[in-house]
């Protein structure tokens, strides 16, 4: 695979290194420009490269890790991971987390679909056939 990350950092931002270096990989896993399986560069060696601490790239990397963005493979390198698969897995995290809570504070299930059904008119507008 010819792809490459297309990374800046830049140090007189407000926003912390890690963040911009995991907004950066992530957006860029999103959108195709690196591949499912796209072989990672090391912690070390992207720090090397973009001229950073190697704690601020671990923190991106654990960041995306957690996130479903990569996979790491132990010694044998970290990858992206497949960007559908992250995104079902954190939408089913967030919804047993929701019905959990919605259970835990006593709705019952009616009431609990229609706070899902507000939820989602709001974030994809009233047209949206919810």
């Amino acid at each position: 695979m010819s792809a490459e990350p297309n990374l800046s950092v830049d140090p007189a931002s407000s926003t912390a290194p890690y963040e911009q270096l995991r907004t950066q990989l992530a957006e860029q896993a999103r959108a195709g420009t690196l591949p499912v399986g796209y072989r990672l560069p090391t912690v070390r060696a992207l720090a090397g490269e973009l001229g950073l601490a190697v704690n601020t790239v671990a923190k991106a990397y654990r960041a995306l890790e957690a996130d479903g963005v990569i996979e790491t493979r132990g010694r044998h390198g970290t990858f992206i991971a497949a960007a559908a698969d992250a995104a079902s897995r954190a939408v089913a995290a967030a919804a047993r987390a929701f019905a959990e809570t919605a259970r835990h504070h006593g709705l019952d299930r009616k009431q609990a679909e229609a706070a899902v059904a507000d939820a989602l008119r709001a974030a994809y507008g009233a047209g949206s056939g919810v």
